[in-house]
């Protein structure tokens, strides 16, 4: 009666395995949302993103999504990014896939040095363009005048809503740009210090200014309640606005509603900073967590 038994435990085992290989939040500057199944709810590191969510961004946000396979997306502020579908393969012996909307806003998609032989095969469609990635580095961005897709590393093909044909780009700093209601123009080039000074700077995490992540290990006490109702009113306003907030208990019936994670002290006086002012929140401490 072993062996029945044993094949069970492997079958549970391989399923944990590709389970445990998901597309992952890793780093978030506030405010951000997770919509998912018409719910919002504030956008927290550590989350695992499924098949239909679609993240949001604030004013001032960034995002950093990391795939099984090793490739990151990065998201700029006030974004609308949308999962299309999604596999959990690292890439190894079966190419990780995924089709993804970028609705709004800017965004960079990029391969690592150790995942560049991984095998992917990564549609995003930028509002009007859609691009078709197997291992390259990308820079986007869809705003009210244009929707744009600039080639960094690697080959894309891209094609434009309404216009027959792909287009292949496999030079550096090829860019294509497509007017709102215009047909697409011409693949030219980009100069690189626009790149460098201007574009990738909107989709880069910024650290010092309340950057949270994985290995965060600074806390931000936002308030300080004397009952539970007080505490689950800032509770509220800040998941509301965009901040994954927390409840914990103290003693002689005090609560305390803070936000983890943070990368540093630095980043967590920021936060507090611009959280008081946007906010009005009564308390402002840090501490290790």
């Amino acid at each position: 009666m072993r062996a029945p038994l044993i094949v069970a435990l492997l079958a549970t085992s391989l399923a944990t395995a590709v389970a445990a290989a998901p597309t992952q939040v890793s780093a978030v500057n506030m405010p951000a949302w997770l919509e998912r199944n018409g719910q919002m709810r504030p956008l927290a590191v550590g989350i695992n993103l499924q098949a239909s969510d679609v993240v949001h961004t604030g004013n001032g946000a960034r995002v950093l999504l990391t795939l099984p396979e090793g490739s990151q997306f990065k998201l700029g502020e006030d974004a609308v990014f949308r999962v299309n579908t999604l596999n959990a393969s690292d890439g190894r012996k079966t190419a990780f896939r995924a089709t993804v909307d970028v609705l709004k806003g800017a965004f960079r998609f990029t391969t690592g040095l150790a995942s560049k032989l991984r095998q992917r095969e990564v549609d995003i469609k930028v509002a009007t363009i859609t691009a078709g990635i197997r291992g390259t580095d990308i820079w986007g961005k869809s705003d009210a005048e244009k929707d744009l897709v600039c080639l960094l590393e690697g080959s894309i093909a891209v094609e434009h809503e309404g216009e027959a044909g792909f287009i292949t780009m496999d030079q550096p700093l090829d860019f294509y740009v497509a007017p709102k209601g215009k047909p697409a123009l011409p693949v030219a080039k980009v100069d690189p210090n626009k790149v460098a000074n201007e574009w990738a700077p909107q989709t880069e995490p910024q650290a010092g200014t309340g950057l949270s992540q994985a290995q965060g290990r600074w806390r931000l006490v936002v308030a300080v309640a004397g009952n539970q109702a007080e505490a689950l009113q800032w509770y509220d306003n800040l998941r509301e606005a965009g901040y994954p907030a927390k409840i914990r208990p103290m003693v002689e019936g005090k609560f305390r509603v803070s936000l983890e994670q943070l990368a540093s002290e630095t980043d967590a006086r920021a936060l507090g900073e611009r959280l008081k002012a946007q906010l009005n929140t009564p308390t402002i401490s840090t501490m290790r967590m």
